[in-house]
């Protein structure tokens, strides 16, 4: 018997939904305020999807993710416009649906979302351009389209109320394929008239528009021979108030420009080369903001667009290329998209289906240019001193007495100077009139010779002879102004030794009154003037340079001004000026502070107080400071002259009182002054320095050439050009997931499956600007049983690893980047060496060859001995570097750029320093064996020359040659530790100024790789490390004082840092110290640190898996800007406490902890009147087996030592003296005399010193 049995045939069935759908066609793009809140839009017209896709902007350049509006059925739109069709102040989007022959309108509704489409029929015609303009002068709008197949044109003009009329349809000819329009009035009848594109006719055509709602027949203007003419533009390119007309010629590879006559014809086309590629769509605009219109193109055939910058004459210097990794963009846009009052650029590519966003940018300045000064030019200042109006320099000559003048030439250069004599030590100079001859005179301050020379102005460039007044000691600094209001200039000077200022009331006649003197700081040496309280009086502003602060004196209008008030500043604040950097019509103070290395900005009140200062990095020894609006957004810049690395800074403002990282320019040797002014007619400040150490002044112009760069890219499928997948379970879930590469949008995908054959949305993963990912690959590449992603990039010719955590979640790692010389085209993975790690294959496109990439794995004190240390040391450790088991210590030494390394001799005396080379400005130390041959070794951090120096230690106490390895910018702190788990010692280094911690893996025998460096938060200060998930592997913690956080970064096996966590500590919290604990006694490690700015402690418990907790805190109010902190169990309850520094309330605090990391009152001792405890420590003491509290008082110079209880209280604070104005900043504490009790070593930032103090009982 047989049984037929149904035979299964192998067969597949597409999932209800695809999971990627790429294949949009984006084909034109416009942009516009849809939502009303300030920040331009922009709309996609998807050719392919019949739709449109409308992304709301962030205000930053970038967008959210669209809304689809559909336009029907196989309508194909072609191109879309937006403009306000009902005069309902809203604005409306109108799209050419070429497949369906008509036009499509979309009402706005002011929250960005739009009604559905009202179609407008074009009849037979299929529309494939569109523009809005109003034809009738009717106030209303009306619409135009050029037709494909029918070689017309049609108007639809508005009725109102979004309604109008049938089209009325005039022809461009046979077979001219019209292609763009461009509205404009040509022949300034006040009526607009149409240009029209006409790709067949290779011409440019002109319908003249008439007052009766008609056109004059079409005039045609050649564009040349197989020119086939894509795109138009209009704009005034001259100055003679006729339009004229850009065009994208794609045939001939060529930009058209056809000048205006005025009477209705235009002059024969000028063209400019567009190289290899053939221009699709034009716009103008004024890219370098030089009030001339200048023109961007898109190319096809080539992977970029190109700006032409206008010379307002009709002519355009030739294209400057930008990179857009596409090759055929189709569609432009031009707008202020991230609102810094600059053009920038969307751009729809039709090849890779992608948006481009380019955003303008400033790009600096030029290449200094010298011209020769006296000697020690020493300060510069600017004006027309020969009524050409073009800017003039003169220059402060120290050493040869006298001041240079040289006038402008009015394109950036400068004549030869001419000298003229002024007193002894010419130190500042400044301009104004004192004569009221309309005539700029010139005012200098001699330092040697107690005065100032007045030398009033010819008109012509030439000056009278001086006339000197008297100050006090050594003024260093003047500036001019009315202080009593009589509208006649006065003089203010900051005398340096003297520390006062000088007031001289001006007679009119150029003569000036006797000085009146208030007191300033110690050691003024710069002063600025400004109404800081709003009530039309002008007050001044000093920098005192010993004390650390500004003094602010209150004018009274009369001449005469209100005692100081003092507010800190950085360390020996150089100069001072003043502005409004938050836009809130208060001004505001900025100083330059020499030793610390960078500026201040104090907000102002309008009440004549100001904010506490944030500090933001400059170069090595910042002398002089100015502001003004570099990049034209309207925000105040901060430009700073660097003494020491020979620069100048420029640091831009955000318009809230915050300014971005510094950018670095070259000056000449020494400079010493900085002002800004338009020497070249461009409309941008350009920057003079004077050079006092190579007697000259530099100039640097800024760049006018409308830079752009790329921002990023989106598509309406969230991807675009997609080029490889691969599938593996990246979440441990057992169901498989889909990895792609997107090359148009340069970024990967990640899809999430459910195991039944739907996935999540794809999860964005940037690959880099111009990056276009071609090829993927998954393995386990750090042997965590975790699948990672390898990537190879087409654009940069880079294979990328993104390490995965089995949670579906990817870390990009930024360092660790493989180069090609040609595109890394197919890639896979496999163990080749059973090491239980992945390696990778990859075939490149330009070689004949596959590379494989193998993955890697109390009581009392005797009074204190001293010792010579190098001039300013900042850090100090201590250790046994001769192997005789006596501590000895090492100081970094920040101004003498050294190291002193101190012998001890065991009876806590020690031997005098020996000193040894490091880099410039080094400012934190440590030491151990970094070579394995059991002798400590030394690294500092050298903040000044952006490296590490490692000094091998001999065993006998003396140390190799430094060996410098790089960091990043002004690495500040420097901790060691094993962050590969190879025995060998690492380095890790803060670096403050390029926001980065580096990570430099050591070999074993005194030498370490290049760095690793990883993003941290805003100025990172300090970093400490340890193993924050229980898994082993070190991690970094580092305080960042400008963005307010604490970062975590989590170390793995692979030694990259792939996690970072930001810790948020508070808006203007200002960490400034922190200590790593476990505050509630699970085992698990918390982070505890003093926010200096928001008066409070922070604490943050740790969940052990590398996630922590919300900050929790504890005021410290009334005690005000805690400042450093340190952990101990102070009532033996085996519960950690803590112990702060309040350096504004002379004081400490303490505050007992409970079992659940909670925090009880703090308790408060005072530590003597102006103390400022920067520095503290617990340790026992006195050997009672209780903590007690030693504290740097670093304003009185004192050591106080508070005594334990035991039951958390402590005795009244025991003072021990030191040398007047050393300033203790930084305490270690250990048995230097093997005695068994505890000494205190001492740095001193005042008289460049190290102390000891030994416990004697």
């Amino acid at each position: 018997m047989y049984r037929l049995v149904s035979k299964c045939g192998l067969n597949f069935k597409p999932t209800a939904q695809k999971p990627i759908e790429y294949k949009h066609g984006p084909r034109s793009v416009a942009i516009g305020d849809f939502d009303n809140d300030s920040v331009l839009d922009m709309v996609i017209a998807n050719h392919i999807a019949n739709n449109i896709a409308v992304y709301l902007g962030k205000g930053d350049g970038s967008f959210r993710n669209p809304i689809i509006y559909s336009t029907g059925s196989y309508s194909s739109p072609y191109m879309v416009t937006v403009a306000d069709f009902n005069n309902d102040n809203r604005l409306d989007i109108a799209v050419a649906n070429f497949g369906t022959n008509n036009v499509g309108i979309f009402y706005g509704f002011e929250n960005g979302s739009f009604a559905s489409q009202i179609e407008l029929s074009t009849g037979s015609s299929r529309p494939i351009a569109i523009i809005a303009v109003d034809f009738n002068n009717d106030s209303l709008l009306d619409i135009a389209t050029a037709n494909y197949g029918t070689h017309s044109i049609s108007i639809f003009y508005g009725y109102g109320q979004g309604n109008f009329s049938p089209p009325i349809t005039y022809s461009t000819g046979y077979d001219s394929l019209p292609s763009s329009l461009a509205a404009g009035d040509f022949n300034n009848d006040n009526y607009l008239d149409l240009a029209i594109a006409n790709y067949g006719t290779n011409n440019v055509g002109v319908l003249f528009g008439n007052s009766n709602k008609t056109f004059d027949k079409q005039i045609t203007f050649s564009t040349g021979l197989s020119s086939h003419p894509y795109s138009i533009a209009v704009g005034h390119f001259h100055t003679d108030n006729f339009l004229d007309i850009a065009i994208a010629n794609s045939g001939t590879r060529k930009i058209g420009v056809l000048s205006n006559n005025g009477n209705g014809t235009f002059a024969n086309q000028a063209t400019y080369s567009s190289g290899s590629a053939s221009p699709y769509a034009i716009a103008v605009g004024d890219f370098n903001q030089d009030n001339r219109l200048d023109i961007v193109i898109t190319n096809n055939g080539i992977e970029n667009i190109g700006v032409l910058l206008g010379y307002e004459n009709g002519h355009f210097e030739n294209p400057i290329m930008y990179s857009t990794g596409s090759y055929s963009s189709i569609s432009v846009a031009i707008g202020d998209l991230n609102k810094d009052h600059r053009l920038d650029i969307v751009i729809v590519n039709n090849d890779t289906g992608s948006i481009d966003i380019l955003l303008g940018y400033f790009e600096g300045f030029l290449n200094q240019t010298t011209y020769s000064a006296g000697s020690f030019s020493a300060s510069v200042a600017v004006g027309d001193f020969n009524n050409d109006t073009r800017l003039d320099i003169v220059v402060a000559n120290t050493n040869s007495n006298d001041v240079s003048v040289l006038l402008g030439n009015g394109n950036g250069s400068f004549e030869n100077q001419t000298r003229y004599s002024a007193g002894s030590g010419s130190r500042s100079v400044v301009v104004g009139d004192f004569n009221n001859d309309i005539q700029l005179d010139i005012i200098v301050a001699n330092y040697y010779s107690n005065d100032v020379s007045v030398l009033l102005g010819n008109g012509n460039g030439s000056f009278e002879n001086q006339t000197r007044y008297s100050t006090g000691s050594s003024p260093a600094s003047v500036v001019v102004g009315d202080f009593n209001n009589d509208t006649r200039l006065d003089i203010i000077v900051a005398n340096y030794y003297s520390n006062d200022v000088s007031v001289l009331l001006g007679n009119r006649n150029g003569s000036f009154g006797n000085q009146t003197r208030y007191l300033a700081g110690f050691w003024p040496r710069c002063v600025a003037i400004g109404d800081f309280n709003n009530d039309t009086r002008l007050d001044i502003v000093v920098a005192n340079w010993y004390s650390n602060d500004v003094s602010v004196l209150l004018g009274n209008g009369n001449g005469s001004f209100e005692n100081q008030r003092r507010y800190s500043a950085g360390s020996f604040p150089a100069s001072v000026v003043v502005g409004d950097f938050n836009n809130d019509t208060r001004l505001d103070i900025v100083v330059a502070n020499y030793y610390s290395n960078d500026v201040s900005v104090l907000l102002g009140n309008g009440n004549g107080s100001f904010e506490y200062q944030t500090r933001y990095g400059a170069g090595s020894y910042p002398a002089s400071v100015i502001v003004g609006d570099f990049n034209n957004d309207t925000r105040l810049d901060i430009v700073v002259a660097n003494s020491r690395s020979n620069d100048v800074s420029v640091l831009l403002g955000h318009g809230n009182g915050s300014f971005e990282n510094q950018t670095m320019y070259s000056a000449g040797s020494g400079p010493q002054s900085v002002v800004v002014g338009d020497f070249n007619n461009d409309t941008r400040l350009d920057i003079v320095v004077a050079n006092s150490g190579s007697n000259d002044v530099s100039v640097l112009l800024q760049y006018n050439r409308g830079a752009i760069a790329y921002k990023m890219a989106y598509a309406s499928g969230g991807g675009s050009s997609l080029q490889c997948l691969v599938i593996g379970d990246f979440n441990d879930d057992t169901n498989l997931d889909i990895v792609l590469a997107n090359y148009g949008t340069n970024n990967i995908g990640v899809l999430v499956g459910y195991g039944n054959g739907s996935f999540e949305n794809q999860m964005m993963l940037s690959t880099g600007a111009n990056s276009h990912p071609i090829s993927v690959a998954v393995g386990d590449f750090n042997g965590d049983r975790v699948l990672d992603i390898a990537l190879g990039n087409n654009g940069t010719k880079h294979a990328d690893m993104m390490l995965g955590n089995g949670k579906g979640k990817f870390a990009i790692q930024t360092s660790y980047k493989i180069g090609f010389d040609s595109p890394p085209l197919v890639m896979a993975s496999g163990d080749f060496n059973n090491d239980k790690r992945s390696e990778i294959v990859i075939a490149n496109g330009g070689s004949n060859h596959v590379d494989i990439f193998v993955a890697y794995n109390h009581g009392s004190f005797e009074n204190q001995r001293r010792y010579s240390a190098g001039s300013w040391p900042q850090s100090v450790v201590v250790g046994d570097f001769n192997n005789d088991t006596r501590l000895d210590i090492v100081v970094a030494n920040s101004r003498s750029n050294d190291v002193s390394v101190l012998l001890g001799n065991g009876n806590g005396s020690f031997e005098n320093q020996s000193r040894y080379s490091a880099g410039s400005y080094p400012a934190s130390v440590v030491v151990s064996d970094f070579n394995n041959d059991i002798r400590l070794d030394i690294v500092v951090a050298n903040a000044g020359s952006n490296d590490v120096s490692v000094l091998l230690g001999n065993g006998n106490g003396s140390f190799e040659h430094q060996r410098r390895y790089s960091a990043g910018s002004y690495p500040a702190s420097v901790v060691v530790g094993d962050f590969n788990n190879d025995t060998q010692l690492d380095i890790v280094v803060a670096n403050t100024n390029s926001n980065d911690v580096s990570v430099l893996l050591g070999n074993g025998n005194g030498s370490f790789e290049n760095q690793t460096m990883y993003s941290a938060g805003s100025w990172p200060e300090s970093v400490v490390v340890g193993d924050f998930n229980n898994d082993i592997w070190l991690d970094i913690v580092v305080t960042n004082s400008v963005s307010n956080d604490v970062n975590v970064l989590l170390g793995y096996n692979n030694i990259v840092f792939v996690k970072q966590m930001i810790l948020e500590t508070g808006n203007n919290s200002r960490p400034q110290s922190l200590v790593i604990s476990d505050f509630n006694n699970d085992g698990l490690m918390d982070i505890g640190l003093v926010n200096s700015r928001a008066h409070n402690i922070g604490i943050f418990l740790g969940y052990g898996d590398i996630s922590f907790g919300n900050q929790i805190t504890y005021s410290t109010y009334p005690y005000l800007y805690p400042c450093s902190m340190a952990v101990g169990d102070f009532n033996n309850d085996t519960r950690v406490d803590i112990v702060f520094a309040s350096c504004e309330s002379d004081s400490v605090g303490i505050v007992l902890g409970y079992e659940n990391g909670s925090f009880g009152n703090q308790m408060m001792y005072p530590t003597r009147s102006n103390s400022s405890g920067y520095s503290l420590a617990a340790e026992d003491i006195n050997n009672d087996t209780i903590l007690d509290i030693v504290v740097a008082n670093h304003d009185t110079n004192y050591l106080g030592v508070l005594l334990g209880q035991g039951n958390g209280t402590f005795a009244s604070i025991i003072l021990f003296p030191l040398e007047y104005r050393s300033h203790p900043f930084s305490i270690v504490i250990g048995d230097f005399n093997n005695d068994r009790k505890l000494d205190v070593a001492i740095a001193n930032n005042g008289t460049d010193s190290l102390n000891i103090l030994l416990q004697t009982c």
